[in-house]
């Protein structure tokens, strides 16, 4: 009996040995594919090269994947699932309202950084792997707007319905992809400025997150910041007529008044 045990265990190692052979391969494919998607697009992206490229052979890529566009229909929300959680583990779990946001947008344009290929991966799926597309925002979407009521149940909202949650989240997604395109891998092709994080961080501060403003050098004030709430108030500076009254002669050219 002694003499069997080490067998047993030998052929234990080795089913263990396969499946996790098994489970590289199957990684090494799903790289492949996002980095061959990413410098030459869905439509160029071969099983040919997606195989070379993760050196195993091309009959091997069909024991995994049923067809290229089953690849491509599993690539985006895998790789969204990825994005997701490389974003939670950047966001101080004690952060609340814009702080948040601020870290989430900053974590996202990380992600960029290290994983370029993504931009082209979301944005090429709209069309040529929609059913992915579709996935990856509805997955996307609803845990913003999940995020967005636990600061709403938190009263940093004020003011905003519970129903309108998904359209900021929307509008939060349109400017982060937006700013991508921009100055990030969609545009110049490298790392997001600070500044731009900043100025996105002042966005959500002063647009969804009731929090004091501080007066402007133009003299304009704040409801908010008097204790009154509701909206900014700018004041009109008064403007210099020439002794004619405002509406006489420049009105009547069609001019508009500013202010």
């Amino acid at each position: 009996m002694t003499a069997r045990v080490p067998a047993k265990r030998a052929v234990r190692r080795s089913r263990r040995s396969r499946a996790e052979r098994s489970e590289e391969i199957r990684r090494a494919l799903f790289r492949a594919a996002a980095e061959v998607v990413g410098e030459v697009g869905y439509a160029e992206a071969s099983v040919a090269r997606i195989t070379a490229r993760a050196n195993v052979a091309q009959g091997t890529f069909y024991n995994y994947f049923e067809s290229r566009q089953d690849l491509f229909d599993q690539l985006l929300p895998g790789l969204g699932a990825s994005m997701l959680a490389f974003i939670m583990e950047r966001v101080d779990p004690a952060a609340t309202g814009a702080e948040r946001e601020t870290q989430r947008i900053a974590a996202y344009f990380r992600f960029l950084e290290e994983h370029p290929e993504f931009y082209r991966i979301l944005y090429e799926a709209e069309t040529l792997a929609p059913a992915a597309h579709r996935q990856h925002i509805a997955v996307v979407a609803a845990g913003y707007v999940r995020a967005l009521k636990r600061s709403w149940q938190r009263g940093e909202m004020p003011g905003f319905a519970e129903r309108e949650l998904e359209p900021i989240a929307f509008i939060l997604l349109a400017a982060r992809g937006y700013l991508s395109m921009r100055y990030g891998m969609g545009g110049a092709g490298g790392r997001v400025p600070d500044w731009v994080v900043e100025a996105y961080s002042k966005f959500v501060r002063h647009g969804l997150f009731s929090e004091p403003h501080a007066s402007t050098p133009d003299g304009e004030t704040d409801r908010a910041a008097n204790g009154r709430g509701g909206a900014r108030e700018r004041p009109v500076p008064a403007r210099k007529s020439g002794g004619r009254s405002a509406g006489t002669k420049g009105n009547r050219r069609g001019q508009t008044l500013s202010g």
